[in-house]
C-alpha cells in the first residue's frame, strides 16, 4: 500500500492546523477574564460562560434551535427514508428527476434560498410563523438525510428480505424486523447530521426568522454587529462543543468515512 511522503504528510498537518487555529483561538478566549477579546489571557476564567445566564436572549434562542433542529431532522427523515428506499431499490418514470429534486438543495445557495423563503413566506402571509421556519430548514437538510439512506439501501443484501418473504413473513414484518434494523446506522447518522446542520444554519435562517423565532446562530450575528466580547467567544464554544459532540456520536453510529463518501 503505498503510503504519503514527508512533504504530503507536513502539508496535511498544515491544513489542518489552519482549519483548527480559529476554532482553538475562540476557545482559548472564551475562558479569558478580561473585558475584551485578547491573547495571551491573564489566567483562566468562567466569568463569560456565568454571563451568558444573565443573557436570557441567548437562552431563549438556544431552545429554539433545539427545537427547530429536532423537527427539522425528524421530519426529513419522514420525507427521506420512504424516498430513499424508493430510489434505492425501484425502477420508475422518473426516477433520476425526483433524486436530483430532493439533493437539489445542496447546489442552491443559503442567501438564495434565504430570498426565495422571504419573499415566498411574504406571499402567503406566513412571515414569522415558526412553523414555515421548520418548514426551510427541512427542505435544507432533507438531501443530508436522503444520501445516507441512499448509500445504506444501495448496499443492502436483498437475500435476507427475500428469504423472509419465502417463509411468510408480510411485508411490514420483513420491513420492521429485517429491513430497517440493516439500515438504520444510515437512518441514525442521517438524522444527527441533519439536526447538526439545521442547529447550525444562519445564512437562510436570517431571512426567515422573527423577533419570536430567532435562532441560537443569528441572535449570536445579531450580538456580534452590537458588541465584541468574549461573551460570544463563551458561546461559540458551547456551539463548538455540541456540534464535536454529535460529530462524535454520528462517527460511533455510521462512521464520518463512509458520511464523506456517501456526500460524493
Amino acid at each position: 500500500m503505498r503510503r504519503n511522503g514527508p512533504l504530503a504528510l507536513a502539508f496535511h498537518t498544515l491544513v489542518i492546523l489552519f482549519v483548527l487555529a480559529p476554532l482553538a483561538i475562540v476557545v482559548l478566549v472564551a475562558f479569558t477574564p478580561d473585558e475584551t477579546l485578547t491573547l495571551p489571557t491573564h489566567g483562566l476564567s468562567l466569568r463569560w460562560f456565568r454571563a451568558i445566564l444573565d443573557y436570557p436572549d441567548f437562552i431563549g434562542a438556544f431552545f429554539n434551535s433545539v427545537k427547530l433542529a429536532f423537527l427539522a431532522s425528524t421530519l426529513s427523515l419522514a420525507i427521506a427514508l420512504p424516498a430513499g428506499l424508493a430510489i434505492a431499490r425501484a425502477r420508475f418514470p422518473g426516477r433520476n428527476f425526483l433524486n436530483a429534486l430532493m439533493l437539489s438543495p445542496l447546489v442552491i445557495p443559503g442567501l438564495v434560498l434565504g430570498i426565495a423563503f422571504l419573499r415566498f413566506f411574504a406571499v402567503i402571509g406566513a412571515t414569522g410563523s415558526f412553523a414555515w421556519l421548520v418548514i426551510a430548514h427541512v427542505v435544507i437538510v432533507t438531501p443530508f438525510v436522503l444520501r445516507l439512506i441512499l448509500a445504506a439501501a444501495s448496499g443492502l443484501d436483498r437475500s435476507v428480505e427475500h428469504a423472509a418473504f419465502s417463509l411468510g413473513a408480510s411485508a411490514w414484518t420483513t420491513f420492521r424486523r429485517i429491513t430497517l434494523p440493516m439500515i438504520l446506522p444510515g437512518i441514525t447518522g442521517g438524522w444527527l447530521l441533519a439536526f447538526i446542520n439545521s442547529f447550525d444554519e444562519l445564512t437562510m435562517s436570517i431571512f426567515v426568522t422573527s423577533p419570536q423565532t430567532v435562532t441560537l446562530p443569528v441572535r449570536m450575528y445579531m450580538y456580534a454587529t452590537e458588541s465584541i466580547d468574549p461573551m460570544m467567544a463563551s458561546v461559540s464554544t458551547l456551539v463548538i462543543a455540541i456540534s464535536a459532540a454529535a460529530m462524535l456520536l454520528l462517527d460511533r453510529i455510521y462512521g464520518l468515512n463512509r458520511v464523506l463518501i456517501g456526500n460524493h
